[in-house]
Formats: C-alpha cells, structure tokens, sequence
C-alpha cells in the first residue's frame, strides 16, 4: 500500500484533542474532527511500541467499506468531506493518505455495542461457568466455537486506554442511557452484525463477534462512530478451516498475542518489542482480511 509507516501523528495547525490506542483525533471545527487511524497496535489492552505497516490504512478502508454499505440500516459519523480540505502540507498528507477521515462531533454513547454470533472468548469461560454469556440463558452443550442459535447483544463499559472494557448487563445499559435509546443500540448492533456476518461468510469469513461504538446528535439520531466490522473491532474467522471444538485463527493480531504469551511478560506496560517475522505475518493477516471481504464471493 505505501512505504510510510505511522505510529503518532502531530499535525500542524491543527489540536488534537485525543490519542487512543489506535486513533489520534484532531478538532477541525465545531461540528466536525479529523481521525487518523495509526499503525499502532494494542494487546492485552497494551500499546506495544512496534507499529505493523499498512494496518492503519487497511482499518481505515474496511470501516470506510461498511460505513458505505450499511447507511440503510443505520446513518455512519462520515461527512464525505475530503482530508484536503482541512490539511495542506504536502507531506502531511502523504503521511495521512488512505488512514483519516473527517467525521460529525456526535455525543459518544458509554457503551460498547458487542455482537456475539460464536461461543468465544470471554464468552466461553461465562458459559462454562453459568451456562449464561453475559446473564443469557444458552442452550446446554454448546461447544468451544459453535455457532450461536441467535446472534445475542452482550454490552461492556467502554474502558479508557490501558484498563480492560467490562461486560454489563442490558438493564445496566438502560440505566446509563435510558430504555429507549438502549432498545435502538441493541437492535442496530444486532442488524447491523446479522447483515455483515451473511455478507462476509460468502467471501470466507466467519465475523464471530464484534463491537460497535454509537453517538447521537442534537436531535437524537443514532449514528455509527469510530470503526465498524475490522479486524481490530472483531474476531474474523477462515471459514475454509473453521471446526467447533478448536478455538480457530483469526485475521487480526493473534500472532502477537500468541507471540506474547510466550514471553516472561507481566502485560502491563510498557510492551515489549517485537520480532520482524511477527510483524510482517500480522501485517499480511490484516491485508488479508481487506481482500477477502473486498474480493468475489467465494462460494
């Protein structure tokens, strides 16, 4: 894609107003920021101080690509406004190319939407303790990686940069942001996963689960914020390999974080370096994912 990588952004004639783990966000006016998504990546809620090339970018274009295609759902923070039009150093943008986005200042929501379509993760070791994910009664005999009858919404608290995001029940959802505007993030987080699990799986991902994040304007519109269905934001399965009862690779950083396990490593900052095969295998897996989902069906 391009020979620059970026790890921190520091524009000039323009304030940032926040850097998080993956993102540096950036006033333009009242009504409207600039993101730059980096090539920083975390672990273990960890920003390790090695960026993978091209996985700012390739964030960027598959956000942008379902931003695009989900507009009939649920309207998207984009403004179609071009980088140009805020940044002119030329090198600037070059540095900025394919990786920022002018998007509306909305009210952020404090919740994380998250879609769960796979019995993974956390919401295994829930299961095999309760037989419950998130206070969801579930079938008995759900196996490591099987599908899910129905896709369930298993909110969390979003977590500032270096603390671990916690899952939340649905009421406590209601008692953050009222009962209504609840009932509409559940129901556009689980449409919005349902519609992009049935596209990717006829290009050979399997979306396990996932994690939107929502804002409101003045008038109380629900829009989609920050990213949506990456690799990042998601657990994107091979569907070409994928069995119940393993737990499958995923197109993201799981080279890191098995790397990582590996290591005499407290995961607490700072995060150690990287070796140059880990980073180039990660960065191949986010390419990867970009061209399947952007690629013909597969079947």
């Amino acid at each position: 894609m391009s020979s620059i990588t970026v790890y921190r952004t520091a524009l000039r004639g323009l304030t940032k107003i926040h850097e998080g783990k993956v993102r540096d966000i950036y006033a333009v006016d009242d009504e409207s920021m600039l993101i730059v998504t980096t090539d920083r990546l975390s672990a273990f809620d960890v920003v390790l101080p090695d960026p993978i090339p091209d996985k700012g970018r390739v964030l960027t274009q598959i956000s942008n690509f379902w931003f695009e295609r989900t507009r009939h759902i649920v309207p998207n923070h984009l403004t179609g406004r071009p980088v140009e039009s805020v940044v002119r150093d030329p090198y600037e943008l070059e540095l900025l190319e394919g990786r920022a986005v002018i998007v509306r200042r909305l009210k952020a929501l404090p919740v994380e939407a998250v879609v769960r379509g796979y019995l993974i993760g956390s919401g295994w070791k829930d299961y095999q303790a309760t037989g419950r994910v998130c206070g969801i009664e579930l079938p008995k005999g759900l196996r490591l990686a099987e599908k899910l009858p129905e896709p369930i919404f298993t909110p969390a608290t979003k977590a500032a940069v270096g603390a671990h995001d916690e899952n939340i029940s649905f009421d406590a959802v209601e008692r953050l942001i009222g009962a209504g505007l609840a009932a509409r993030v559940r129901d556009a987080a689980i449409a919005l996963y349902r519609f992009a699990a049935d596209y990717a799986i006829r290009r050979g991902i399997i979306i396990a689960d996932t994690k939107f994040e929502f804002g409101v304007d003045e008038q109380g519109t629900l829009t989609l914020i920050d990213e949506a269905l990456t690799p990042d934001s998601s657990r994107f399965w091979p569907a070409d390999t994928y069995q119940v009862g393993i737990s499958p690779p995923s197109f993201d950083k799981q080279f890191v974080r098995d790397y990582l396990e590996t290591l005499d490593w407290n995961k607490q900052p700072p995060g150690p370096r990287l070796p140059p095969e880990i980073i180039r295998r990660t960065s191949e897996k986010y390419r990867e994912a970009l061209e399947r989902l952007t690629g013909p069906e597969t079947q």
